[in-house]
């Protein structure tokens, strides 16, 4: 796996992707509605990323950018075989990824005119400002989905404060202020070992899913489309429960068994708590099908990925 983020051509990502999987993405471009992939490292960071563009019977395409515009760079090939080797050296940072390609400087057309000064109300800046750290802080989001918010959050049918270029730049900021927070933490992080945990329950039948819907009553409705039809059980946690857990009040997992028996959820409760303790989790749970299991203490440091 590469530290990076593979977007195809219909908006399918690939968080992690690896060598194999980076190539036989650029391997069968060249198809209608399959012409490019953009590769972002992790976390995203505003304008870099390599990308390519291919259409069938012609040259690729592939660009780098690093950070703005007039470091935008292009070079033409014939052959996926070069693409997939810059590609690759870009994601692994390797010294002299790019030497020995002919790089030309990519006009991007005008600079863009620039962002008017947001000019909010004190509160209500930071009304905004604190729910986007809130949405930053529980690590589910990108920028582009930062950015949305960012416009809506404020929005009234009497107005609508932020641009879309305003709100762009107000995330952008945000994001690299909790970028710059994350590169501090050190080693596993609580909420990676919560991805260990759910990741060994859904191998085992136990439908897990993180940030699961606004709320309960949405969570018990959709989680049962979640995973395979022959999952026993479930177990998730909504966005309030990740926001709690964000304000240090630990985490709440809800469960059940999809046959609707209290001895199946009871059985399910005791394998979440099983599969948490081996993930070195603490988990609190009196053992009775009609609570939730909490994790506390707990530490929410999760990195952003973008």
């Amino acid at each position: 796996m590469l530290a990076i983020t593979v977007q195809e051509n219909d908006g399918t990502r690939h968080v992690g992707a690896g060598a194999d999987a980076l190539g036989a993405l650029v391997g069968r471009l060249g198809a209608d509605g399959d012409n490019f992939v953009v590769v972002q490292r992790v976390p995203d960071l505003p304008d870099v990323y390599i990308q390519v563009w291919h259409a069938e019977g012609g040259d690729y395409s592939l660009e780098h950018r690093d950070g703005s515009a007039d470091r935008h760079y292009e070079v033409t090939l014939d052959r996926p075989e070069p693409v997939v080797a810059a590609m690759l050296g870009w994601a692994r940072r390797e010294p002299g990824w790019g030497d020995g390609l002919d790089w030309k400087p990519l006009d991007t057309g005008p600079a863009p005119e620039p962002v008017a000064p947001l000019d909010l109300p004190a509160g209500e800046r930071r009304d905004l400002e604190e729910r986007l750290r809130l949405t930053l802080a529980c690590g589910y989001t990108t920028r582009a989905a930062l950015a949305e918010e960012a416009e809506e959050y404020l929005v009234s049918p009497e107005s609508r404060p932020v641009s879309r270029e305003q709100a762009e730049q107000l995330a952008d900021r945000l994001w690299l202020e909790r970028v710059g927070e994350q590169t501090g933490w050190v080693g596993e992080t609580d909420p990676e070992r919560l991805a260990r945990a759910f990741a060994a329950l859904d191998a085992e039948g136990i439908t897990a899913r993180e940030h699961f819907t606004c709320c309960r009553t949405c969570g018990e409705a959709e989680i049962g489309a979640e995973g395979a039809p022959d999952a026993r059980g479930y177990v998730y946690f909504h966005t309030q429960c990740t926001e709690s857990a964000v304000r240090g009040h630990g985490l709440s997992l809800l469960y059940g068994g999809f046959d609707g028996s209290p001895l199946t959820t009871t059985a399910v409760g005791h394998e979440v708590v099983a599969a948490l303790a081996d993930a070195g989790l603490p988990a609190v749970w009196n053992g009775d099908a009609a609570h939730a299991i909490e994790i506390r203490p707990l530490t929410w440091r999760k990195r952003l990925v973008g």
